[in-house]
């Protein structure tokens, strides 16, 4: 299976910190209830931004971090590894969201930024997997991306960053692809300290689409209970 982020993974966890800054907070709110004596999951946790935020909130647990692409997974085991107390508790799985061997018993699952990678079967079918490991009150915490629907999305720059004497952009636009999918066209440059384009570097990704209703209505199905919260981070539990 070919990587999706094989070209932006360079980028990807230096443009994604400023925004992880802004979720840590309604992250870690939503990850209350989470169930200390159950192992912790992050489902397509990318370079471990969300990894960390999980394991700071349940101290003393052990986390499972699910991330099939190669690029971004380095850089997450190299990032556990670094830090003494990750190093023990954190164990890094080479799979995706549908094909993980999940723990038998969840204290808390992250699955922040990956929904819209999976299909309707597929979004049904790994929140079917998640709500069967759940222990009574322990949170499902995902979040909802724009678009909501099929629609153009005009080109905007995301972030940049600085680093030395470079500044490292992101940007993109979304064009309809589908009944219920947009394909994200993204942009990435390196700067130089007076502007100048040194590198630029494209990615195109296909994105599903997931309105609030939907997966609300998803969750439901699973025989879970959701709501959606600041920033759009959507904390779900097991019906009682």
């Amino acid at each position: 299976m070919s990587d999706e982020y094989a070209i932006s993974g360079e980028y990807l966890h230096l443009l994604s910190e400023p925004a992880w800054q802004a979720l840590r907070t309604p992250v870690t709110k939503a990850l209350g209830g989470a169930v200390g004596e159950a192992t912790l999951l992050d489902v397509g946790a990318g370079t471990g931004l969300g990894t960390e935020v999980l394991a700071a909130a349940v101290p003393d647990t052990d986390v499972v971090a699910v991330e099939p692409s190669p690029v971004l997974r380095a850089v997450l085991l190299s990032r556990m590894a670094a830090q003494p107390d990750l190093r023990q508790r954190v164990t890094v799985v080479a799979a995706d969201a549908l094909g993980a061997d999940l723990p038998a018993r969840l204290g808390a699952v992250l699955a922040m930024n990956m929904i819209g990678h999976l299909d309707p079967d597929g979004r049904r079918t790994f929140l079917r997997r998640i709500a069967e490991r759940l222990a009574p009150g322990a949170p499902l915490v995902l979040n909802l991306q724009p678009p909501a629907e099929p629609t153009p999305v005009p080109f905007s720059v995301f972030g940049t960053v600085p680093v030395g004497r470079h500044t490292y952009e992101g940007g993109g636009s979304a064009e309809p692809s589908g009944p219920d999918t947009v394909t994200w066209r993204m942009r990435y440059r390196v700067l130089d300290a007076d502007g100048t384009v040194l590198h630029e570097d494209h990615a195109d990704y296909r994105w599903h689409v997931t309105p609030a209703e939907v997966l609300l209505a998803d969750l439901a199905e699973a025989g879970l209970t959701g709501e959606v919260g600041p920033l759009d981070v959507v904390r779900a539990v097991r019906r009682s």
